[in-house]
C-alpha cells in the first residue's frame, strides 16, 4: 500500500484530483487546501460552488486544526454514533475558500478507513471527499458504478478494493451549532 499512498500524494501535490474508496462510498478528492484542485473537482461534478464539499480528516485532534471552535456536543457525537457521520461545523477554517458554504461553515468527518487514514496522515492535510458521481446522478455502489466521464476526468485512480461493492451507504449528516443545537441534515 506504501506505492499507492506515495503516488497519490504525488497526486495531490500537485492540484490533482483522485477516486478512491472511503470508508462510506466511492469519492473524489483533492487536497482540501488547495483552491484550483477543489476548483477541478466542482467542474468534474458539475457541481455549483456554492454548494460545499465534505473533507475527511483522521482525528480530532486535525479535526481541530480546520474548525474555529468545535462545539461540545460535536465530540459527543463523533464518540457516541458508530457509523460515519459528516458533522456541518460553524466558521471552517484553514481551507481553500471555494469549500465553505455561504455562512462559512464546513461539513467534516472523521474517516473510519485504513486507507484514507494512512493517506490523511502521510499528507498531513484534509482531503476533499465527494461522491464519485455527477451532481443529481445516484451514488455508485462501486467502482464499476462510476461514470466514465468521471473516471476519465480525474488524474488518479486509487487502484484498491475495485471488485468491491461499497460497504456503507452515504454518512449521516448534522449540522451543529456553537449553542448546542443539532439539525440532521441527512
Amino acid at each position: 500500500m506504501t506505492e499507492i499512498i506515495t503516488k497519490t500524494i504525488e497526486v495531490l501535490e500537485s492540484s490533482g484530483t483522485i477516486i478512491y474508496p472511503t470508508d462510506t462510498i466511492w469519492g473524489i478528492g483533492c487536497d482540501a487546501t488547495n483552491f484550483e484542485a477543489v476548483s477541478n473537482v466542482y467542474s468534474i461534478k458539475k457541481r455549483a460552488e456554492s454548494k460545499s464539499m465534505l473533507i475527511l480528516v483522521n482525528s480530532q485532534e486535525m479535526l481541530n486544526k480546520y474548525v474555529k471552535s468545535v462545539p461540545n456536543i460535536a465530540y459527543e457525537l463523533i464518540n457516541v454514533i458508530q457509523g460515519p457521520l459528516t458533522i456541518v461545523y460553524p466558521n471552517g477554517k484553514n481551507l481553500a475558500k471555494n469549500l465553505f458554504a455561504p455562512d462559512g461553515s464546513i461539513g467534516i468527518r472523521i474517516s473510519k478507513s485504513d486507507f484514507c487514514n494512512e493517506l490523511i496522515e502521510t499528507f498531513n492535510k484534509p482531503i476533499v471527499s465527494t461522491s464519485a458521481n455527477i451532481a443529481g446522478i445516484k451514488n455508485p455502489l462501486g467502482f464499476f458504478d462510476i461514470a466514465n466521464e468521471i473516471k476519465e476526468a480525474v488524474d488518479y485512480i486509487v487502484p484498491l478494493n475495485l471488485e468491491q461493492l461499497s460497504p456503507r451507504r452515504s454518512s449521516d449528516i448534522i449540522k451543529v451549532k456553537m449553542s448546542g443545537e443539532i439539525e440532521i441534515i441527512r
